[in-house]
Order: structure tokens, then sequence, then C-alpha cells
């Protein structure tokens, strides 16, 4: 990865939570992300999340496209762990006040979003019983089951990597074992910063609109026909992808077009992938072997009951 000077790291340290890497991992943290990347079902593994993850959301239409950009995803995010954390742990009561504090955005973009959120009744209102006077944000089970997807996703991909039968992704059925889940992850961001933005590459599909499931969906091609047992990939082309993910042909041919052009990906006329960088697709898997590392030690803090 790209050394930082000291004037950038020193702007990382003063920004909040969500805009920085985490200072530093926990023991053991990157020896056992390593112990995963050289697994041989590793692959097999992450196929199958970006299958996951290109397949489209849960919600429908024009729903689910709200949550595909990190601004907003962040939003929802730390919605959802105030929630949990005020109902698990006792902590602050989940108003619209202490979302602004938290999501790490502008207090008037956050309180438009929560707008829009209660209007497609995607986020729901009601009294503090400690404070009849302040209103309190619950996430809806759908809005748990989309931000948490991709969360879902990585812990049955270390399923796979661990030949876990049960698995303990069919446990994220359950919204509120996810939302826990999602909530124990929140706190570690707000405690270290995210794992996210120690990966570039990655953090520049996750601020376009689509770039994360698009990126997916790239990935998903190539081990498609690179990795035995694969699942299919989705059609690459600019169309299909346009309408998969209910944007323009030209979002998706300028995300593709700057991914070439960082030497990244390339894709052909037809849609195939034409040529894939190793050390981007490397960054990609260590980043999804960190969020399995992550997603293993924030499961155990998971309330079983």
């Amino acid at each position: 990865m790209p050394r930082r000077d000291a004037s950038a790291a020193a702007g990382e340290q003063a920004a909040a939570p969500t805009r920085r890497p985490a200072a530093e991992l926990p023991p053991g943290f990157d020896e056992e992300a390593t112990r995963l990347l050289a697994h041989p079902r590793l692959r097999l593994a992450l196929a199958h999340y970006c299958h996951g993850m290109a397949t489209g959301a849960a919600l429908d239409w024009p729903y689910y496209k709200l949550f595909d950009q990190l601004g907003r995803y962040l939003v929802c995010f730390m919605l959802i762990h105030n929630y949990y954390a005020w109902r698990e742990r006792g902590g602050p009561a989940p108003t619209l006040a202490a979302l602004q504090r938290a999501a790490g955005g502008s207090p008037r973009h956050t309180a438009g979003f929560v707008a829009a959120l209660r209007a497609g009744r995607l986020v729901e209102v009601e009294p503090d019983p400690d404070d009849r006077r302040a209103t309190l944000l619950r996430p809806t089970e759908r809005v748990i089951a989309e931000i948490g997807r991709s969360q879902r996703l990585f812990v049955e991909a270390t399923d796979i990597v661990e030949a876990r039968s049960p698995g303990r992704g069919a446990a994220l059925a359950d919204p509120d074992r996810l939302g826990s889940l999602i909530s124990r992850s929140a706190a570690y961001v707000l405690e270290n910063g995210t794992l996210l933005h120690a990966f570039p590459a990655v953090l520049h599909f996750t601020l376009r609109d689509c770039g994360y499931p698009m990126l997916a969906a790239v990935i998903g091609r190539h081990y498609a026909a690179t990795v035995a047992g694969a699942p299919e990939g989705v059609p690459l082309g600019r169309r299909a992808l346009a309408e998969r993910f209910r944007v323009s042909p030209a979002h998706v041919g300028s995300l593709f077009a700057q991914a070439e052009e960082r030497g990244w990906f390339a894709l052909g006329a037809a849609g195939e992938i034409a040529s894939m960088d190793e050390d981007f697709l490397a960054q990609f898997e260590r980043w999804s072997a960190w969020q399995m590392v992550h997603f293993e030690r924030m499961w155990e803090l998971v309330p079983r009951g």
C-alpha cells in the first residue's frame, strides 16, 4: 500500500473515525488474515461472497440504491449501531442528534437522509421510555438486512473456508442478531477507525453509486472463470449492469474507464474480463480477509439468546 507522509497521517488522525484507517490492528489480526489468504478454499468462498453482493439487494427499487454509496451507507450503519448499543449495552438514546454525531458527515445531510428513510418506511420512530420529549430512531428489518448483507456474506465465506456445518451465517437471518453484529462492528470503527480506508482501490468503488456491488460483479466474474466450483458470474455488459443496479450505462462506463486508467482491470467489447491486475486482486482479497477476521471477532460478542 502507498506510504503516507506525516501531514497526511496527522490529518487522518484529526478526521472522524469513519474517514480514516484504524490506527492499529488488534493482536493477531493480520496473522489470522494471512492464514485465510493462504487457504485453498478462500477464492471459492470469495466467489460466493461476490455472487451474493452482485445479484441484487433484497429491497425493491428505488430503496436499495439508498445504501450503495459509502456516505449513505454509514448513516444507516451508525443508526443501527446506536439503536442496538442503546438496547443491548446501555448506550445513549438513538436520537437524530446522536446519529449526527456518530455518522461523520454533515448534520443537515444526515437529517435529510433520515427524513427520506422515514418517508420510505425504512426507519421508524418511537418515544424514549425515559424521556417522552425525545424521539428514538429504530431501523427496520429491511434496513438491517441490506446494511448487513456484506457482513453476513463475509461470515458465510468464513463458513466455507472453515468447512463449518451448520455455519454461522445462517444465524444472521435473525435481524436482531445481525443488528447486534453491525453494532459491534460500528463500535470498533468509532473507537479505532475503519478497516476500509487502508484499501484505496476498494474505497474508490465504495464512493461511487453502486460502485462496490459493481466491483463485486467484476471480481466474481473473474473467479467464475478461474476458480473451480465458483458460481457463474453476472453479465458485465454496460447495459446489463446498468439495468441490474439502476444506474446509467454512462455511469458504468465511467467507473470501468477509471479502473482501466488505473491499471486495475479492463473489460472487452462484449463485457468479458480482458485483464485483471494481480496487485489489485490481492488488495481486494486482503480487504476481504480482514473483514472475515473482523466479523469472526465481532461474532463472539453477539448475544446468543
